[in-house]
């Protein structure tokens, strides 16, 4: 297929080699802004509630455990419906996946405008959760439409500028209540008709993303499928080498301790801040808000990061820097829990977001490189696990009043200390981890092919992970010296 096709410079499996921010060109520039803005419409949709909580509270009477279990809740569902959704994205494409689980989850947003009751709070928070699976299909599309050498960078940016939408609600959702407010509504009626604003953006997003947007440089996944340019994967096949990888387990632990964190805070920071600090709902809300907000060159930030230190130290260097961010990111959410004072707190928060943010972007860039096969599987593990780590810690440290919030977020940064240490296991034959080299002997075509059978590479099932091997050779840094004679890049 001719280059000319595409607006933007591209490699053999037709991704784009160049990341420009401020270009719309289809299909790649186009994936990339739908990703990030149904991601942004589901964070908005999911945390609409804590910065409204004060309100909420008063109206359905709600006790600090109810508050802590729905909180818990928001962000239990996602668990599977992250691993769901990387399923979804290796069979069926993650244009179709992302539409369909924003149209499922919608109608629990608008429910927010009937609750009343603890009960029925929890539920709609727990499904309204479900939508936040868009992160997998928003990294996996990335991963997609883009080479090896801008991935981190591409993946940073959507997956950063979706998670502004944790910090665009806490300011969007007060502004809101107080304009219905002033309208004429009472507070108890302000706050539910407020919901319908997040439901509206996240369904006319869903469209946005099934009319406009496209599965891979070459088309959609059904027309792959059809034409037999992409093999139909088997299911089972799928699975097995995604949970079987280690690596992919690891990043889903040590993510549970970045982004897992991050939503954590997402969840407490604007009722924490009401309540120490004695500050006005709309004066905590913009507190909280800038923690999320940073996720503007935070997260994005992270993802650049790693693609450069990639281009000289490869992939070690790619781990290195994670493991140094995240556990920084880890010492400061300790100080922020002993701070006392309020400029103080709020000046720690800030700084603390920088490095928990960044090593979100981090982690994924290095997740693209895990499985081509099962890159759904793998990207839906770690976003999982994301998930799961703000669940064990809200459940462990925000739940009841066993601790108090600032104790809670000092033993959270402790954790995060912990729980990092396991990258330093994470290895890549071809190019190494954090403690050893890359085995002499080992090539991307090994790693890569090993999880087709001699079958499968007969009948050419492997091309697209023999075309990435080629294309990845650059995770080796300024490594010198000839390539290792492969023993299965023979297509």
């Amino acid at each position: 297929m001719d280059e000319k096709k595409f607006a933007m410079p591209v490699d053999s499996e037709h991704k784009s080699t160049e990341f420009r921010i401020y270009s719309f060109a289809a299909p790649h520039m186009r994936a990339f802004h739908l990703s990030w803005i149904s991601f942004f419409a589901c964070f908005v949709s999911t945390f609409a509630a804590p910065p409204l909580l004060p309100i909420i509270r008063d109206n359905l009477n709600l006790t600090a455990s109810d508050i802590g279990n729905a909180g818990i809740a928001s962000v239990s569902g996602v668990i599977l419906a992250r691993i769901v959704l990387g399923t979804a994205c290796d069979l069926f494409g993650p244009r179709l996946a992302t539409a369909t689980i924003m149209l499922i989850t919608v109608p629990a947003v608008y429910c927010f405008a009937i609750v009343d009751s603890a009960d029925t709070f929890l539920i709609v928070r727990f499904f309204a959760g479900f939508s936040l699976g868009t992160f997998v299909s928003t990294q996996f599309w990335m991963s997609s439409m883009f080479t090896s050498k801008v991935v981190g960078t591409a993946n940073g940016f959507s997956g950063g500028w979706g998670n502004l939408g944790g910090g665009a609600t806490q300011l969007i959702m007060p502004l809101v209540f107080d304009l219905i407010r002033h309208i004429g509504a009472t507070k108890f009626t302000a706050w539910r008709i407020a919901f319908f604003i997040p439901g509206l953006f996240q369904t006319l997003t869903a469209f946005a993303v099934f009319f406009f947007g496209q599965d891979l440089p070459d088309g959609d996944y059904a027309q792959a499928h059809k034409s037999g340019s992409k093999h139909k994967d088997n299911f089972l096949q799928v699975l097995r080498h995604g949970v079987g990888n280690y690596r992919g387990w690891i990043l889903a632990i040590t993510y549970g301790y970045c982004f897992g964190v991050e939503l954590a805070i997402d969840n407490i920071i604007a009722q924490y801040f009401y309540d120490r600090f004695n500050l006005k709902l709309a004066t905590a809300g913009i507190i909280a808000a800038s923690f999320g907000l940073a996720n503007v060159f935070t997260r994005p930030g992270g993802g650049v990061l790693s693609d450069l230190v990639s281009k000289k130290f490869g992939m070690r260097g790619r781990l290195w820097t994670l493991w140094i961010v995240q556990t920084l990111g880890g010492v400061l959410c300790i100080v922020l829990g002993k701070v006392a004072s309020l400029g103080a707190s709020v000046a720690i928060l800030l700084i603390f977001s920088i490095f928990v943010q960044a090593a979100c972007g981090l982690t994924f860039g290095v997740v693209p490189f895990v499985s081509i096969r099962s890159l759904g599987i793998i990207s839906g593990m770690t976003g999982a696990g994301g998930s799961f780590g703000a669940v064990l810690t809200q459940v462990i440290f925000f739940r009841g009043s066993r601790y108090s919030t600032e104790t809670g977020i000092t033993l959270m940064g402790i954790m995060i200390i912990c729980c990092t240490m396991l990258i330093t296991v994470i290895y890549f034959p071809p190019w190494g981890g954090m403690l050893f080299p890359a085995s002499k002997s080992a090539t991307e075509e090994d790693y890569y092919l090993s999880e087709w059978s001699i079958e499968e590479k007969e009948k050419g099932y492997h091309a697209a992970s023999l075309k990435f091997s080629e294309n990845s050779r650059s995770e080796r840094g300024t490594q010198v010296g000839p390539d290792p004679v492969s023993s299965g890049a023979s297509p």
